[in-house]
């Protein structure tokens, strides 16, 4: 399974300062919707953004201007935005398959699709005019000097009128990517000879590095122009952030990052000095440099420890591989340019963060570590209910207390069930376990002798994983649920200081 890419973009967009305040009900210009007049509203328009959200949750809060925003300025376009409160609606957002919040979903006359766009008011609001336009938009001499600068990235194809080949190849394209990019077609001889192009001809305009990058494939299809338009829209190296990584991580290639100050007087000399690297390794890597201040706890998550800057990773988003480089003193090009070399020739050896195996396990749930994980998850002869925490999660927690009585009622039968916990912030969960996780707690169950996790979404109570442990384990173990004696109940974690959750 590979890992969740939305759960980095949500960790980056965290980790940046938000001001969010709540708007104003009687001044919004969202729409408020339910179940009494969901289905009128959004079949009677062509085009809709919902948000389907939760009071309490952090991102949502930090959404709300933003949207607001966006909402306002689309009135022209008459284009509107509407919001679903879920801890009100839970049946109309179940039946929308909304898991996480917020989730937003572009309705056309009642059909809908997943929202593609970064989460500020500019990017809400290009990314909805977008989705306004034709796919594919006919140009003219009237339109097409606006339309080609008229976003950070449009595709212009020069096609004589007779090509339909080429025009479906074309079309194809930008259906599939229209929420990326915006795709024009000048079928005028006399507006592509004026831009100096002979048909047929497939041209990216860029507001960064070379402004025109010019398709010089031999075929002329939708795999090798969608290979062309992806590659051409990512710069040579540019500030990644929680707006653009989408875009990066959809492109399937692993990002080579730079942690640089924002403040350095080196900053600009060090990306401008990687640029041949970058160039040479072109289809390979994505070269980035990223604010290593503000996104400190992104390097954490990378494996780089302390917050000396600038230091270097390679992350195999795909693979959930990483790959850190802290030490550039000296010969940063170099010493870059050698672990790239090492890199790509497949001769470095992922980092995977672990605590150090505990030297005994008395407590009533076995503590799990990284550098111990694929050991103890491979012994076949056991069930395995296995809690991946965060220390400041408070649902976690809430149930400490409950999950070490639920360790002390299988004590008896270790042979058979264990029952195991992994501190997920200290600790990388290793590939060979085939997920990642992207909120706390996140339960999951191996049965004795199978390959296959599954995910425990049931009641967190005793009865709940007990009943759970029963009926999916290979032992069908059952426990006595009289209550054990006083003095070896687990004593209730103490209130921490409240954290955002995932």
């Amino acid at each position: 399974m590979r890992f969740s890419r939305s759960a980095i973009a949500a960790g980056l967009a965290t980790a940046a300062t938000f001001m969010s305040a709540e708007a104003s009900s009687s001044s919004s210009d969202v729409l408020v919707l339910g179940k009494g007049n969901f289905t009128e509203n959004v079949a009677n328009e062509p085009l809709m953004l919902v948000e389907f959200y939760a009071p309490w949750c952090g991102h949502c809060k930090a959404l709300a201007p933003e949207y607001e925003k966006a909402s306002t300025e689309l009135l022209a376009d008459k284009i509107k935005l509407a919001k679903v409160d879920c801890t009100e609606e839970n049946e109309l957002c179940a039946e929308h398959g909304v898991e996480g919040f917020p989730t937003l979903k572009i309705f056309r006359t009642g059909s809908s699709s997943d929202y593609n766009g970064n989460r500020k008011a500019d990017g809400i609001v290009s990314y909805m005019k977008k989705q306004a336009l034709p796919a594919l938009s006919e140009l003219t001499a009237d339109t097409y000097a606006d339309f080609k600068g008229k976003d950070r990235v449009v595709a212009i194809a020069y096609l004589d009128a007779t090509d339909k080949t080429s025009l479906d190849a074309v079309t194809a394209v930008a259906d599939s990517l229209r929420d990326n990019y915006l795709f024009g077609v000048v079928n005028d001889a006399a507006v592509a000879k004026e831009a100096g192009i002979t048909a047929p001809a497939f041209v990216v305009y860029r507001q960064f590095d070379e402004p025109e990058v010019k398709f010089d494939g031999k075929t002329f299809n939708e795999e090798t122009l969608t290979n062309f338009i992806k590659a051409e829209s990512i710069p040579l190296i540019d500030e990644l952030n929680a707006e653009n990584f989408m875009s990066y991580a959809e492109s399937g290639l692993p990002l080579a990052y730079l942690f640089a100050d924002p403040e350095s007087k080196d900053l600009k000399s060090h990306v401008d000095s990687l640029k041949t690297l970058a160039k040479a390794n072109k289809g390979k890597l994505n070269f980035v440099w990223i604010d290593g201040v503000k996104y400190s706890q992104h390097a954490k998550s990378l494996n780089i420890q302390g917050e000396d800057w600038p230091a270097f990773a390679v992350q195999d988003i795909e693979q959930n591989l990483k790959f850190p480089l802290e030490d550039l003193s000296g010969d940063l090009v170099g010493k870059v340019t050698d672990f790239v070399k090492q890199y790509t020739a497949g001769a470095l050896k992922p980092s995977v963060k672990s605590e150090p195996i505990p030297k005994d396990q008395d407590g009533p749930v076995h503590v799990l570590v990284a550098d111990e994980f694929d050991a103890v998850i491979g012994d076949d002869s056991k069930d395995k209910l296995v809690e991946f925490y965060a220390p400041w999660c408070g649902h976690c927690k809430k149930l400490a207390p409950t999950y070490d009585t639920l360790g002390e009622k299988y004590k008896a039968h270790k042979d058979k069930v264990l029952i195991a916990k992994m501190d997920a912030t200290a600790n990388d969960i290793p590939p060979t376990a085939g997920f990642q996780v992207q909120s706390f707690p996140t339960i999951k169950f191996q049965a004795a002798g199978s390959k296959d996790w599954i995910e425990f979404t049931g009641d967190r109570s005793l009865e709940g994983f007990v009943d759970f442990i029963a009926l999916n384990g290979k032992h069908k173990v059952s426990v006595d649920l009289d209550p054990i004696n006083e003095t070896e109940q687990a004593t209730p974690a103490k209130e921490a200081p409240h954290h955002e959750e995932l």
